[in-house]
């Protein structure tokens, strides 16, 4: 955890002291005003609904050491401050994005024993993490990112998190924009990365594939070689991903960063053969790295696109040195994470395959995939809703979502949502998916009404959309019918 004294973290962000001891010494970093305790560090930042500056007197209150604000601070804060020896700083330019990464990047370059693992990409980021945090917790003492804490906020409160005793650092690094990754990986300063993919999440921000790698590439930004030496820079590709040349040639190269490629053919240094699918969908293959060793996988975790996921994640961990065997055997064990391609039946109900936490156009292809080629005993039915971010991108691509769905075996497709639903729907079928097989719905209360009473316990329900859809609404309304 963070320990630093107020002086040190007003010099590193540059943050004005307003009031208070500068050697008060800070023991946590928080965001939420109900999470504060003895020795927190509050950030106020301002929001949507809710001002997080009116909050500071309650969290000097509750235990704060310190807050920064985002604004002039009130007399009441003043006050309430002097009263209980807490510090008051403002952060320069009221920037609290900038105040997380300055001080994030600070503690980063007191913590030169770490070992850190950047993890971006369009798809398969979460897992990719998990993996590694399975994988090398079977020789190192782990820290990863939680949850879904990867933005410009989430990787600070990541790294003042980490236990003392921690080893290494697993950081799934997110974005939407360019620069916020540039931004991110100088703070975190990875000395080992992987680029699981360049997709089209996020195109209706940036514009364009190559501006997506682009926008991935960042990672590099802030690479270095471990202190000490023991770890130099390297980057993890996937060789079936068309942009990992552009991406090794344009970026790693000219900045002295190794790549070592994972995928599926002679030329990736760690690679997947004999790959088969059984009939919960659940990949087995054999897996050989770069001095010749190899081993045989099962993976408890539904898609062939796990494959991948699993073979970056042991790219990283063959590279780090730490004990194969193990690290496979750690992540063999592993679950579906919630809401993403998690399996759940309970007595009555369908079995539902709950991919609701997010979307993007390949990873709802990929989860067709996997509704495919489970087993099944009633109907197969994908409830699809829209993709957020695609800006221009919008209709073609729910087109092709549309178009690939058709060309699935599955027996009910059920669309939900407005014009981007009804792009995919009219794109189903143009491609003859059959009518009588195909409903749609404006939002998931209606599609709720309708389908959960005429499921029946032998059907086979897959749920996927972006979160801003809701159709995570949808795979509970099932699951409690």
């Amino acid at each position: 955890m963070i320990r630093i004294a107020v002086g040190d973290v007003a010099a590193a962000t540059g943050a004005t002291l307003v009031a208070g001891p500068a050697q008060t010494v800070v023991t946590n970093v928080q965001i939420d005003s109900r999470k504060v305790g003895e020795g927190s560090l509050f950030v106020a930042f301002p929001g949507e609904r809710v001002d997080g500056n009116d909050f500071a007197p309650a969290a000097v209150r509750a235990g704060a050491a310190a807050v920064v604000l985002t604004a002039e601070p009130t007399q009441e804060l003043l006050s309430v401050a002097k009263a209980s020896g807490a510090a008051v700083m403002r952060a320069q330019a009221d920037d609290g994005e900038e105040f997380m990464l300055r001080l994030a990047g600070e503690w980063r370059r007191r913590n030169p024993q770490w070992t850190v693992v950047g993890v971006t990409g369009s798809v398969g980021k979460t897992t990719t993490k998990e993996m590694l945090a399975a994988g090398l917790g079977a020789g190192l003492r782990v820290h990863a990112t939680a949850g879904n804490f990867n933005n410009l906020i989430g990787v600070p409160l990541t790294i003042f998190a980490a236990p003392e005793d921690a080893q290494l650092l697993v950081v799934e690094m997110g974005m939407n924009h360019a620069g916020e990754l540039t931004r991110i990986s100088r703070a975190a300063r990875p000395n080992v990365a992987v680029i699981t993919n360049v997709g089209t999440s996020h195109i209706g921000n940036l514009g364009s594939r190559q501006n997506i790698a682009r926008a991935k590439a960042e990672v590099l930004a802030g690479m270095e070689p471990k202190a000490d030496g023991s770890v130099l820079p390297c980057l993890v590709l996937t060789g079936e991903d068309d942009f990992a040349p552009f991406i090794a040639d344009e970026f790693a190269a000219p900045a002295g960063v190794d790549v070592l490629r994972v995928g599926y053919s002679r030329q990736d240094d760690v690679r997947a053969q004999d790959v088969r699918i059984d009939e919960e969908g659940l990949p087995s293959f054999d897996v050989a790295f770069p001095d010749g060793l190899g081993q045989h996988v099962s993976l408890t975790v539904p898609g062939r696109h796990m494959v991948s996921d699993f073979l970056s994640a042991m790219g990283i961990v063959w590279r780090l040195g730490v004990d194969r065997a193990a690290a496979i055997a750690a992540i063999q064990r592993m679950r579906a994470t919630h809401m993403r391609l998690e399996v759940v039946q309970r007595p009555g109900t369908p079995r539902v395959i709950d991919d609701s936490y997010n979307a993007s156009p390949s990873s709802i292809a990929a989860a067709l995939d996997v509704l495919c080629s489970m087993r099944c005993e009633g109907r197969r039915v994908a409830v699809l809703g829209e993709v957020g971010e695609l800006g221009q991108e919008a209709q073609r691509l729910h087109g092709y979502i549309g178009a690939y769905a058709a060309a699935k075996p599955i027996d009910l497709l059920v669309i939900i949502g407005g014009q981007d639903a009804a792009t995919m729907a009219f794109a189903a079928r143009t491609m003859g998916f059959s009518e009588d097989h195909l409903e749609t719905f404006p939002d998931v209360r209606s599609a709720v009404e309708t389908m959960v009473p005429v499921f029946d316990e032998r059907d086979l329900v897959l749920v996927k959309a972006s979160r801003a859809a809701g159709l995570d609404v949808f795979a509970k309304e099932v699951l409690s019918r």
